[in-house]
């Protein structure tokens, strides 16, 4: 179906093993190259939607150097949004204790922003998700962060993990995008180029 990025090698920018699940879900042919330590930062008074192409381009970028003519690069970056703050990834378990409690009883959003990126052509898009979480007691809380130790995950929280059977009342909008890739709107995108 994507026979048009047969005149790319395609290269997923990133080591989530969700993100791999994910495009490897489109039946193409990929590799996976990571940088070390790529600046995740981005400036003040962005919106949700801009913080998360801001980073995906800025990861995209990383990479320019190192391009190959004909290489495709995928990145993208997902944060949640509650109440204006940026929730990225926990800096410890005090941190996702903090951010899963601020989440608990609220609706929040997760948003992907993707990049994609060849040596002619970058496009960035952004898909966002409501994601409403019931009241989660500490015990529960707690019991999540031990078992499944979820440090890499905006927000310090997996959808498809235990938290998200037991904490999620309802999403409105991509699953997908919640576990770290909008796959369907990047199909569309890919079809494009």
């Amino acid at each position: 179906m994507l026979e048009n990025l047969n005149k790319y090698k395609v290269v997923l920018a990133s080591n989530s093993p969700r993100r791999k699940e994910l495009l490897s879900g489109l039946g193409i042919q990929y590799e996976v190259k990571t940088l070390p330590d790529i600046d995740e930062s981005f400036p003040e008074g962005l919106s949700e939607v801009e913080t998360a192409t801001y980073i995906a381009r800025a990861k995209a970028d990383a990479y320019r150097g190192m391009m190959g003519q004909n290489e495709l690069i995928i990145t993208a970056d997902t944060i949640v949004w509650l109440d204006g703050e940026v929730m990225g990834k926990p800096a410890d378990e005090k941190d996702a204790r903090r951010m899963l409690r601020a989440l608990s009883g609220q609706t929040h959003q997760v948003i992907t922003g993707v990049c994609l990126t060849t040596t002619d052509v970058q496009k960035s898009f952004a898909t966002v998700t409501d994601v409403t979480f019931s009241v989660l007691s500490d015990e529960e809380i707690d019991y999540y962060i031990e078992h499944y130790r979820p440090m890499d995950k905006a927000g310090s929280y997996g959808i498809q993990e235990w938290i998200g059977f037991v904490g999620v009342e309802s999403i409105s909008g991509s699953y997908f995008n919640v576990m770290g890739l909008p796959i369907q709107r990047l199909y569309t995108e890919l079809k494009k180029l």
